[in-house]
């Protein structure tokens, strides 16, 4: 059983419901687990009896539609006014104990892999303040409706050893997660990061999101400075995001390209898993340049 909730960063209730229940869903598809049902936290903003309405209908549209292409139910609920609109789910789903996939399990040598590309929290950001170009705002819509489920089997099928979904930590504190349970170290490819569309140009021209400071302030001295241009992603808190997974490196090639084929279309090989060299998990990296 897993929880999770955020206020809205679009304008579109319906929309917003899809994208926030995918989201919501992903803490339990990182574990291989099926989901099953789900109860409902919403906020609306005070309003007309009307409006309001119509907001919640279509904002459990969109929340309903997804879990339904999840297999799974929308048992209930509750629903608040407030300042802003946000919506939250609780999930139930089921695993098998002894195959659930758990965030430690990286041994040294394992790639690390990437579903989905990185830079929701820097592109909505811009897009507050009317600064990012409505095709990449599309395409990030896109990604972050894009289930991370059908990931599920083609890694396992490659013998993944250890898996979390990316949001709003970061990849790099999803990432230290994954190597203090793992008690190891990992070295990153910042060329190999893959980033949504108009993401670097947003970045070149400061835009971020207001949670990127405090994510990289908790990683610490875990994660150097760095003057490449990718740097400050590793930081930037995603919705919807992808999964970053631990494969063994013989596995990674036909791994990232049945993931490619299908399920992932963005996927990258962002890595790999090292022998831990100090006393806390760490992870260094090439610049690629």
């Amino acid at each position: 059983q897993t929880v999770d909730q955020f206020r809205a960063f679009i304008d579109d209730p319906y929309l917003f419901g899809r994208i926030a229940a995918n989201h919501c869903l992903g803490d339990i598809f990182a574990m291989g687990a099926e989901a099953h049902s789900a109860l409902a936290a919403v906020m609306l903003p005070h309003g007309e009896d009307a409006k309001t309405s119509d907001d919640l209908y279509q904002l459990l549209a969109g929340a309903t539609e997804t879990l339904t292409e999840a297999g799974a139910v929308l048992a209930g609920g509750h629903t608040g006014e407030g300042a802003e609109m946000a919506f939250g789910l609780t999930v139930n789903g089921y695993a098998d104990p002894d195959t659930i996939l758990r965030k430690g399990g990286l041994a040294p040598g394992d790639a690390l892999i990437i579903t989905k590309p990185l830079g929701t929290g820097v592109l909505f950001a811009a897009d507050m303040r009317a600064k990012a170009g409505g095709d990449d705002v599309t395409r990030a819509f896109e990604s972050m409706q894009r289930s991370i489920a059908p990931a599920i089997p083609v890694l396992r099928a490659h013998g993944a050893t250890a898996a979390t979904d990316v949001t709003g930590f970061g990849l790099a504190g999803h990432l230290l997660e994954m190597l203090n349970a793992s008690n190891t170290d990992a070295e990153l490819v910042f060329d190999a990061l893959p980033v949504l569309p108009g993401v670097a140009a947003l970045v070149a021209a400061g835009h971020e999101s207001t949670l990127r400071p405090g994510n990289e302030e908790a990683v610490g001295n875990a994660a150097p400075l760095s003057t490449h241009p990718t740097f400050p992603l590793l930081f930037d808190p995603q919705t919807a995001g992808g999964l970053l997974v631990g494969v063994p490196g013989d596995q990674a090639a036909a791994c990232l390209d049945a993931l490619r084929a299908g399920a992932a279309p963005d996927a990258a090989v962002i890595g790999r898993v090292i022998p831990r060299a100090g006393d806390a998990s760490a992870f260094n990296y090439a610049d690629g340049r």
